[in-house]
């Protein structure tokens, strides 16, 4: 059997199951109004509850052994964070604990602000996503190229699919001082690049498309990029914590500080924080994990009631169809937005990926369902949204087969137990009635959960994929009556600490 984690670890903070209101302010909602609202299957609150809890032991080993310096997260369900959390910390002395508010450069997820920009200057009839860009930029014109070509659109912009160049022509990804163009330097280099290749046949993903979608907002609207998104997105939606730069008064106390990749020897350098300058509709933003769910509420709100709200609904769907689709069918782009099909689901987001940071958002419309995942380092952590998404999947849809599980009370056995040399340690979690044990870390906690089926006392049977039964596992109690250790085909695992 594939026990996991067991070493001990005791989580650092409760886990918070109780939803936080949507707006600062308001009374937090009950557990299960977001799936009253749109059901699930078995989404009850208990069910969740236990994924939610398994979640939070798995994110915690994960950052642990995958030694990443900060992580934040939080899980969106209707109107509500159900739950949002931090690991590790955010300063370079390593003092300073992670929470599910803690701001960290979320890059390219500027795009999507950009995006919803563009599309409230479509809705007042000031752009047309299919005319020329130099229609509204006429600067932004690139080296002509001999081969033909249909023009360079918004609408290419937003897909990625214009052929534009992936940057502006200078070096800003490139350490240690990460020199970001300023928007004058931007147009004054524009007209010597040159088009990667004729618009409208591939994705070639593009940091100086987007960053001409937020100048042509700028030019349309007649205000200064920054300034236009805080009145008509930020303000509106309320994201107090979400800038169009790096608020750096905040830098090591509530701004995570940027690291490295880990070297060789396990060490990663502490990075200098950059400024996006003129790239900052593309890449300039900072937010928090509770910060961009909130951002997710108020999309699954509109696409749900219909009442235009920063943007019309109609526009929203439209961003977040499919727009382009490369020849070889593998990538699907909306306006702004990343469309993708996974296991008969569509995912709508973006990632974001800067010097020190990478952070990703993951919406599914059609269960209203979202994950934030933020981290310091150079670790993608979109793998650890995907995670959470069949956690949750896989609790709300679990039942152990007839003849029902026998009630016994499965907080005795939950807690973490000793599984070297084997593996580095294994937890035990109530879940559907019995147990799930998971081996600790693991980059599929979903498909290497193993589930126990109580049969009253201290023992259990082992339930194979097909929902039968297998051997026996049973726990051991001491003089006081407190389980000890767990026990399969005669080998005990030692109980180390409980959750």
């Amino acid at each position: 059997m594939r026990w996991k984690r067991a070493t001990g670890t005791v989580l650092a903070a409760a886990i918070v199951l109780q939803p936080i209101a949507a707006q600062a302010g308001q009374d937090a909602p009950a557990p299960d109004k977001a799936s009253a609202q749109k059901p699930e299957g078995r989404d009850t609150s208990s069910a969740r509850a236990e994924a939610l809890r398994t979640i939070d032991v798995w994110l915690d080993a994960q950052q642990a052994y995958d030694h990443v310096p900060a992580l934040s997260a939080a899980i969106v369900r209707g109107d509500s964070i159900v739950w949002s959390k931090g690991y590790g910390t955010i300063d370079a002395a390593r003092t300073v604990p992670a929470t599910a508010t803690t701001i960290y450069s979320i890059c390219s997820i500027s795009k999507l602000f950009t995006s919803v920009a563009l599309m409230q200057q479509w809705e007042a009839g000031k752009v047309s996503l299919d005319a020329p860009l130099t229609n509204y930029l006429p600067w932004a014109a690139l080296k002509p190229v001999a081969e033909d070509s249909v023009p360079i659109t918004l609408r290419g912009a937003l897909t990625h699919s214009a052929g534009l160049p992936r940057e502006a022509d200078f070096p800003y990804w490139s350490g240690p001082d990460y020199p970001f163009p300023t928007q004058a330097e931007v147009k004054a280099m524009i007209g010597k690049q040159a088009p990667l290749f004729p618009a409208s046949r591939w994705f070639q993903y593009s940091n100086l498309g987007l960053t001409l979608v937020g100048d042509t907002v700028e030019t349309v609207s007649g205000t200064p990029y920054a300034d236009y998104v805080q009145a008509h997105i930020l303000g509106p939606l309320a994201l107090k914590d979400t800038h169009p730069f790096m608020p750096m008064q905040f830098y090591g106390t509530r701004l995570a500080v940027g690291w490295g990749a880990l070297d060789r020897n396990g060490v990663r350098p502490l990075l200098k924080p950059f400024d996006a300058r003129g790239i900052q509709p593309a890449a300039g933003f900072t937010s928090t994990a509770e910060d961009l769910a909130r951002f997710a509420i108020w999309q699954f709100r509109l696409l749900r009631t219909g009442t235009p709200e920063i943007l019309k609904a109609s526009t929203l769907r439209e961003m977040q169809r499919v727009q382009f689709t490369s020849p070889d069918w593998k990538t699907t782009w909306g306006l702004g937005f990343s469309v993708r099909r996974r296991d008969g689901q569509t995912y709508v987001g973006h990632g974001g990926d800067c010097p020190g940071y990478h952070t990703n958002l993951s919406m599914r419309p059609e269960t209203e369902t979202a994950v934030v995942t933020m981290a310091t380092g150079a670790e993608n952590p979109a793998p650890y949204g995907n995670a959470i998404f069949a956690l949750l999947d896989k609790r709300r849809t679990y039942a152990f087969r007839a003849p029902a599980p026998a009630i016994v009370d499965l907080d005795a056995y939950t807690g973490h137990y000793a599984a070297q040399p084997w593996r580095a340690e294994t937890v035990v979690l109530p879940w559907a009635g019995g147990l799930a044990v998971l081996d600790l870390p693991t980059r599929d906690p979903a498909g290497d959960l193993e589930f126990l089926k109580p049969k009253g006392g201290d023992l259990f049977r082992v339930v194979r994929d097909d929902g039968s039964e297998a051997d026996e596992v049973r726990f051991e109690r001491d003089a006081a009556g407190k389980v000890l250790r767990i026990v399969r085909f005669s080998n005990p695992e030692t109980r180390t600490g409980g959750l």
